[in-house]
Order: C-alpha cells, then structure tokens, then sequence
C-alpha cells in the first residue's frame, strides 16, 4: 500500500513562495485512486486534476472561513485496483488522516467497496466517474454522469441516425452490466428488436433478463472472436456498438477493431469510458469517426475552457509533485469533474462556514451551489447529482472529439430501472 503525505510547506515552496500565508491553518482533504494496476491509464490523471485544483486553490488564498485561510494538504492513497485496499485506504484516511473530504474512486466496484466505511464513519466522498445509477447515498456527491446524461442522449442520438442494431459490450463488473441492461430496456421501448440487439441476454430461473451484451474481464487483450461477431453482427448494416469497456482494454479493443477493417461508416461504436485520456494510448488515426458521449470535451470552445486548458498546461511546467507526468497530457471529463467536485465542495464549505460534513451536507443539498466549470454551469442537486450539460462528439486523428450535439443543462436522475419496467409492463403486447 503506498500512501503519500504532501505538506503545506511543500506546496508553498512548488509555487515559488507567491502565497504569503503565515499563521494560516491547513486542512487534510483525501485522494484516493488505483496509482497503479490495470486502472492507472485512467485514475493517475484524477489525482494530477486534484493537485491542480488544490495548488490553485492555495496560491489564491486557500479556502476561506470567516477571518481565517485553510491552505489543503492533500493526502494520496493507491487503492492499487485491489477492492479491499479501497476499503482499508478510505478508513485510514477517515479514522487516522482525519481528511475533511475524499475525492476520488474509478470504477464502481471501487465505490461500492468504500461505501459502508463512509456511511460508518460519516465521510464525505466526491465521486466523478460515469456510472450506472441506481444508487443514492447521503455520503457520496456523484458529480459523475449517471445513465441519462451518457448511455441514454447517445442511443438516442444514435437512434435518430437511423440505426436499428445496438452491440453491447463492457467489462465485466456492475457498471456495463447494469448501464447495459437499461439501455437493453430502454432499446426495447424505443422499437428495436431483441434479435436487433446483441452480445446475448442471460436470463434467470423465471425467465427474466437479468443481463444483456458480452462481457470481458479487466485486462482482458483478446477481441479477435468479439470483434469478428461484431462485424457479421453489423454486416447488415445501420449497426452500432455501445462500449463500456473500462481501463487498458480499450487498447487491444481498438486495435482489433481496426484490423478488422471495421470502420464508423460500417459500424460506428460509441464509448463511454474512453476519453481524450485514453487516446494517448490508441492509434487515433485509425479511431476518426468513432463517437463519444461526455459532459466535457477538451475541444469545446468557451473562453472559460481555455483560460482552464492554459492554466494546466502552465501547472503542468512548474508543479514538483511526485508522479505527475508533464508531456503530452489531455484533459477529459472525469478530470473536469473531478476539478468541478473541488470546486463545488469548497464553495459549499465557505458557505456553511465550517468543514463540519454534516453541514456541508446540507448546504450542498440546497440546490444553491454551483460552479461555472470548463465543461459548463455545473449545479449541485438534492439527489446529489448534479445539473450539467452533455455533449456528443466523433474522434479527430489528433485525439480530440468535434462536438456534434449538445445537450444543455440535463439533471442527473439515478434511479431508472423502475420506470423502465413500468412502461414496459403497459406496452401491448
């Protein structure tokens, strides 16, 4: 287990002595991230995103509580893609490190994971990565996309692109697998036929689907058979594929993808855990075309993005932090909200005027704190889910996404399988 302390002294020396704060108090805040393991492609840049935004904070004073300045001292714990670990590292950082706050996880294994250590303990965790809803605890802040602001505004923007055969694949963990069995439901509302709808369906004794699309462990590097069954699956045509392939795996995905021949005019796949990060890692030359759907996109052409983009770019040359990597570095949306979730947590601590977890709650949950981020106005809701918008883009060759469709100011909603089942229940049969 690797656990990192990063002093006050040490972020007033990295920023060059431009912060004048002698007697200012200081306030442990948690990151908490896979640093390494099959992970590691995707989370090492959430905890350099949280440095920038604590660095940021610093240097403009800290965070400001009547007539004192807080400076945050991070705490950084590798939760190594090890479930147990996660639990062990988030109860250190509650119960030892006394942290204030706790940005991080990845994958909702990971979440689920710390979960019953925050609801014992009464900690406070913001979480920013698109997940399958059909959660809401008091002790977590999903800044992240639910399904209605990812998996659903893509099918339907594929819908009206007339396609009529969705491929569904994933890793397999709860995320794919329950985004995947809404969007199967939510498929079968909309018109398309199970036989138009594939990956295969497991059922349980009753004869119920309890699972739908192909599933492939993390780390998994062989999609030749997959990516085959894809293109005959395709061969028809107005075929696409949702991917909710996580980590490393997108990798050899990929590149057999692109062996195959298989191009977006054949079969266009959508990806919701593949961003402007990950394509450092793929042959994007080979990749135009194919479609992403997130709450950010680096490409998007505000002055507020680009005054963000500048002042990482210009982060990234000075800070001295361990591990942070400087060259060819992007940004994507679950950097962007992971920076936003800083934002959101210290105006509501301003706010409230203490760090007390329980008041910050509320003040959170008063639907008066928002953030106006590089990605767009970002609002906190009482469902802990946020206001935010979503956009819908295809690949370039040099790893950004054109934006294609925008969806403005969509409310996250976590709970979805109910409904869906309802008005499926009223369908004519």
């Amino acid at each position: 287990m690797k656990r990192y302390l990063i002093t006050v002294a040490a972020f007033l020396a990295g920023l060059g002595g431009t912060i004048m704060c002698q007697g200012a108090d200081t306030i442990k805040v948690g990151i908490l991230h896979s640093l390494s393991g099959t992970m590691a492609i995707s989370e090492t840049s959430l905890r350099d995103v949280l440095l920038f935004a604590f660095d940021e904070i610093n240097k403009a004073g800290g965070i400001k509580i009547g007539d004192k300045s807080y400076m945050i001292e991070p705490v950084i714990v590798d939760g190594a893609f090890i479930w147990s670990l996660f639990d062990e590292t988030a109860k250190q950082l509650l119960e030892e490190d006394k942290v204030a706050v706790v940005f991080g996880c990845w994958t909702s294994v990971s979440r689920k994971s710390v979960l019953p250590v925050f609801e014992k303990d009464n900690g406070m965790l913001f979480y920013p990565v698109q997940y399958e809803g059909e959660e809401l605890s008091k002790d977590i802040f999903y800044t992240a996309e639910a399904v209605n602001q990812q998996a659903i505004p893509a099918v339907d923007f594929m819908l009206a692109q007339g396609k009529k055969k969705f491929y569904l694949i994933g890793t397999d963990y709860v995320y794919p697998q329950t985004t995947n069995l809404i969007l199967y439901k939510y498929l079968l509302l909309h018109g398309i036929k199970i036989e138009d709808i594939g990956g295969g369906l497991r059922k349980d004794d009753s004869g119920k689907v309890i699972s739908a699309g192909k599933y492939t462990p993390f780390g998994h590097t062989d999609y030749q058979q997959i990516v085959a069954e894809i293109k005959q699956f395709a061969a028809g045509g107005d075929g696409c594929v949702i991917n909710t392939i996580n980590g490393d795996s997108n990798v050899p995905f990929f590149k057999e993808v692109a062996a195959a021949g298989l191009t977006p005019a054949d079969c266009p796949v959508v990806s919701f855990s593949l961003a402007e990060d990950e394509l450092r890692a793929l042959p994007t030359k080979d990749l135009v075309g194919e479609l992403g759907c997130w709450t950010y996109f680096m490409s998007i052409n505000t002055p507020e993005n680009k005054a963000f983009l500048k002042r990482w770019s210009s982060w990234l040359k000075t800070e001295d932090h361990p591990g942070v990597v400087k060259e060819k570095r992007a940004m994507d949306s679950p950097m962007v909200l992971s920076y936003d979730g800083v934002y959101l947590w210290k105006t509501a601590v301003e706010k409230a005027g203490t760090f007390d977890v329980d008041k910050v709650r509320t003040t959170l949950e008063s639907g008066d704190i928002s953030f106006d981020g590089p990605g767009g106005k970002t609002t906190m809701l009482k469902n802990h889910h946020t206001v935010k918008n979503v956009y819908i883009g295809d690949t370039r060759a040099n790893g950004q996404f054109k934006i294609l469709k925008t969806f403005d100011q969509v409310p996250g909603e976590p709970f979805l399988l109910q409904d869906l089942d309802q008005k499926l229940a009223s369908m004519p049969k």
